[in-house]
């Protein structure tokens, strides 16, 4: 089996392609929302963060704006609070490699691949990109989103340039959706390919 990796900074258009690779039948392990469960009604790990921040959750899961104010800026509160989330998206990677484990290929979704040391567990990686200024009006149409957000986000994330020169494939997403579904599938073949021969 062949573990992708796939990433790209914000509004890069990650989640199109994850959602393509599905469409072609590959499993993808989707990190963001993974979180999103873990932390929703019933999450696995929602007693933990209230425990360790008090009222920031309810029993609809964890408020993510409550949570936020709790850990923004203040990096001990961080770093507890990533002990919390890293470990329970790990378990639920490992279970999603196991029972996959029979497939040539499968992709982890995984936003900050290269920033949190995911890269280090995949055998490929796959970095989505597209123009700056095609990313900077997609992230600016996002409800809520001002510059100065976007510009704190992207100070977080290695640059798209560093990305592309560390990635074993590129899937460009300023063009057409077909043009990105046909580097997918390419991508596919590439790896597909590999597993046969």
């Amino acid at each position: 089996m062949i573990v992708l990796g796939l990433t790209g900074s914000i509004g890069m258009g990650k989640s199109t392609v994850a959602a393509m690779f599905a469409d072609e039948d590959v499993p993808v392990f989707d990190a963001d929302a993974e979180v999103h469960k873990l932390q929703g009604p019933g999450g696995r790990i929602v007693a933990e963060i209230e425990a360790e921040f008090p009222d920031t959750t309810s029993e609809l899961g964890v408020n993510r704006t409550l949570l936020g104010e709790a850990v923004f800026g203040n990096t001990q509160a961080f770093k507890r609070l990533e002990s919390i989330v890293h470990p329970a998206v790990a378990h639920e990677r490992n279970l999603f490699l196991e029972r996959n484990r029979h497939l040539p290929l499968v992709v982890l979704d995984v936003p900050l691949l290269f920033e949190a040391g995911g890269w280090r567990q995949v055998d490929k990686i796959a970095v989505v990109s597209a123009p700056a200024e095609v990313q900077r009006e997609r992230v600016l149409a996002r409800p809520g989103m001002t510059v100065e957000r976007f510009e704190s986000i992207l100070a977080k994330q290695l640059p798209d340039a560093e990305k592309r020169a560390r990635a074993d494939f590129v899937i460009p997403t300023g063009g057409s959706l077909q043009e990105t579904r046909d580097s997918v599938r390419a991508v596919i073949a590439c790896l597909a390919g590999r597993t046969g021969g």
